[in-house]
């Protein structure tokens, strides 16, 4: 394997063309590695990641584990300088004077790449106090503006095009406007990433605007972005019946199979301008 260089790691390999001859060649392929994230000195998790935007990451893991609220909450990242993978370790150091309750993020083992709630005690320990979305009048969405989202994350996916083998999750204005886009190998990371981004930035709550995942929705796809306060949430495959329930519960709009020209709508139809 050569070198890693932004999430991706390239290694020689031997293909069978479709003539049946062997060719030598070299490959990209995703990096996976695990991330371990502390509050000063406690684990909270460690997840397996593609490494790059490590402290989006962690806040957007801490925001949907409902941990802080607010973006001043977070003083600082940094890493122990002394750990021999001192890379794959990010420490939170909170604002002075803020206090969390850490009991209900305690996971258990490693978070793999395709599950980010594998590890949690039950279902019931992850349904965190978010309450449920607000309906607003004007917060709709035009089906051509729908449709030009799928496409719109395609063109920002630089390391999907590399390696076909990485999730993407973007957040768009309802004018189909991009505001940020992440890769990850997990599907769930590349959703903490975006809104670890947006709060960060202070710009949570998130609720004039759309996230689009590629692959599946699961149901802590669907309490990520309820954590961040989105309305709309869309997936270029299926959702899981449990995702439906929780979007249904929540009064967030589940669209699901967006591949234009075509698309399911599970959940409040309402946000979506069907005229």
């Amino acid at each position: 394997m050569k070198k890693k260089s932004n999430g991706i790691g390239s290694g020689q390999i031997i293909r069978r063309k479709q003539d049946g001859s062997l060719e030598y060649h070299h490959d990209d392929l995703t990096v996976e590695e695990p991330l371990e994230i502390r509050i000063g000195r406690k684990t909270l998790a460690t997840t397996m990641r593609t490494p790059g935007h490590d402290e989006e990451l962690a806040a957007g893991f801490l925001v949907s584990e409902g941990i802080v609220r607010t973006h001043d909450e977070i003083g600082q990242f940094s890493r122990p300088t002394e750990a021999r993978n001192r890379e794959n370790i990010i420490t939170v150091q909170l604002a002075e004077g803020v206090k969390v309750k850490l009991g209900t993020a305690k996971r258990f083992g490693t978070i793999s790449s395709s599950c980010g709630i594998c590890g949690k005690e039950s279902i019931d320990a992850i349904r965190q106090n978010f309450p449920p979305i607000v309906s607003v009048k004007d917060v709709r969405i035009e089906i051509e503006t729908l449709l030009s989202l799928p496409p719109l994350l395609r063109e920002q996916q630089g390391e999907f095009a590399r390696t076909g083998g990485i999730h993407a999750a973007g957040i768009f204005n309802l004018d189909g406007k991009t505001k940020v886009v992440r890769e990850d190998i997990g599907r769930h990371n590349a959703v903490d990433k975006v809104i670890g981004r947006a709060f960060l930035d202070g710009q949570l709550p998130l609720d004039r605007q759309v996230l689009l995942v590629s692959g599946r929705a699961s149901f802590e796809i669907m309490q990520k972005a309820l954590s961040a306060g989105i309305p709309i949430v869309a997936s270029v495959s299926a959702p899981s019946t449990l995702a439906m329930e929780f979007a249904r519960e929540s009064n967030q709009t589940l669209i699901g199979f967006l591949r234009p020209p075509s698309f399911n709508i599970y959940s409040h139809i309402e946000r979506v301008d069907l005229s």
